[in-house]
């Protein structure tokens, strides 16, 4: 198959959606364990560790939305130049994309060096939680250049269809996180014990080795692009357009983070364990949102190529099946995290205090996962098509206008339990908005294509 000839403009769609999304849903299925698996080992040392941890995340959740906001930017771009055969312009935006990854990699390392003390320290007065998080936090931001370019290089190879191969490569830094945790962490095979700093470490190297595979798999395999950074001049015009899609996306996931923050202290005035029970929660929702999102990854490309080459049948084919995928993937979440609310906890060494606090809270929260799903899938198609600003409309109606004002409006009644109802009312919320640009969409992008 040569480059006139590219599977997303003619294999047939139910098998293209699933040949393009399951690798990338396995490889995110293996990232979201190794999350899950980083948290257990980390719950082992004790209750503040898991919640020093925690208070971490809407750091790391920042890092992965300016890395993967970025890389939807790239992906959406470049995805349409090869639809439209402009090979040249394909070259410029994946050379645009390494260095607008490297630019962002220098923004956390300064960070993680100067100011991951003063961020835990507006969190908590607790030394230990304190002391456990900071020297997390600085080794995920000093060494965030393999998360950085992990990302942005399998994005590239997304872009062109080669989908297995981001499985590869993120299939073996979860493993290779997996097998260092424990390692690192309890201090085993003579190794010295590093606790929380210990889990960092074997973070950073997986992603490292991962970025590393993807690199070469750019260079040997992905043929459909030339990466030259040697002879790159920074194009402002292409940097522009990446980040048209690109800005909105960082923004909407960037929100998680502020949400997650404000949560967070709205929690602490209950107790340490609360923070705890709710970074739990956020590692075992990973799990069964990451398969969504791998499956927005394959579709967003499919979609793209098929607007740029015209070709309405596939387009409106692809959306479909995605939706219908999706909210199974989300009913099976509900099912599990309903029947099975203690036994999952139970992973994070919970004490009875967790329990009770977290069983309410997984039943509660996981209410809201089948408007969830809907709603992720439409993003993406928004982004698609060029129309991020939809997506983060979407984001901040659902984030900073319904679900953090709700939230803070619950605990004001005294009880921790109420506060986890926000999620299931900002969904709804969500999916009213969903509905409605999804029509937006079609009425203004699709129906005119049958004219065409």
């Amino acid at each position: 198959m040569g480059t006139n000839e590219n599977k997303m403009g003619i294999m047939p769609v139910e098998k293209l959606l699933i040949n393009m999304s399951v690798p990338i849903m396995i490889s995110m299925l293996v990232q979201a364990l190794y999350n899950i698996v980083d948290s257990i080992f980390v719950a082992q040392l004790d209750e503040n560790a898991l919640t020093a941890v925690s208070l971490a995340f809407p750091v790391q959740n920042l890092m992965i939305a300016i890395a993967v906001g970025t890389g939807v930017g790239i992906n959406a771009l470049l995805s349409r130049t090869l639809g439209e055969k402009d090979f040249q312009k394909a070259n410029a935006v994946a050379n645009s994309g390494i260095f607008l990854g490297l630019i962002s990699y220098i923004v956390f390392l300064i960070f993680g060096i100067f100011f991951s003390r003063s961020y835990f320290v507006s969190q908590t007065r607790d030394v230990q939680i304190i002391k456990y998080g900071v020297s997390y936090l600085t080794i995920i931001c000093i060494g965030s250049i393999g998360k950085f370019f992990q990302i942005v290089f399998e994005r590239l190879l997304q872009s062109t269809g080669k989908t297995f191969y981001t499985m590869i490569t993120q299939g073996t830094g979860a493993i290779i996180n997996i097998i260092l945790d424990p390692i690192l962490i309890f201090g085993l095979f003579g190794v010295p014990r590093m606790g929380t700093a210990g889990a960092a470490i074997a973070t950073i190297i997986g992603q490292i080795v991962a970025a590393i595979l993807a690199i070469i798999f750019n260079l040997r395999i992905n043929r459909e692009i030339r990466i030259n950074i040697r002879s790159f001049k920074p194009k402002l015009k292409i940097i522009k357009k990446i980040y048209a899609v690109g800005i909105p996306s960082i923004i909407m996931m960037s929100i998680t983070s502020i949400t997650t923050y404000g949560i967070n202290n709205i929690l602490s005035k209950f107790s340490s364990t609360a923070i705890a029970v709710f970074g739990a929660y956020f590692k075992l929702q990973s799990f069964v949102f990451m398969p969504v999102f791998g499956l927005n990854n394959g579709m967003v490309p499919i979609i793209a190529y098929n607007y740029g080459a015209r070709n309405r049948e596939r387009l409106t084919k692809t959306i479909k099946l995605s939706l219908i995928y999706a909210l199974c993937i989300m009913a099976l979440g509900l099912v599990l995290i309903q029947l099975f609310p203690a036994n999952i906890l139970a992973l994070f060494n919970a004490s009875k205090d967790m329990l009770n606090i977290g069983v309410p809270a997984l039943r509660i929260i996981s209410l809201s996962y089948i408007f969830a799903g809907i709603s992720i899938v439409s993003s993406a198609v928004y982004q698609a098509f060029g129309n991020g600003l939809l997506s983060l409309t979407t984001a901040i109606s659902r984030q900073l206008v319904v679900l953090l004002p709700t939230a803070y409006g619950l605990s004001l009644l005294g009880n921790v339990n109420l506060i986890w109802w926000s999620y299931p009312i900002a969904e709804v919320a969500s999916l009213v908005l969903s509905v409605m640009f999804l029509k937006h969409i079609y009425d203004k992008k699709v129906a005119p294509m049958e004219e065409e």
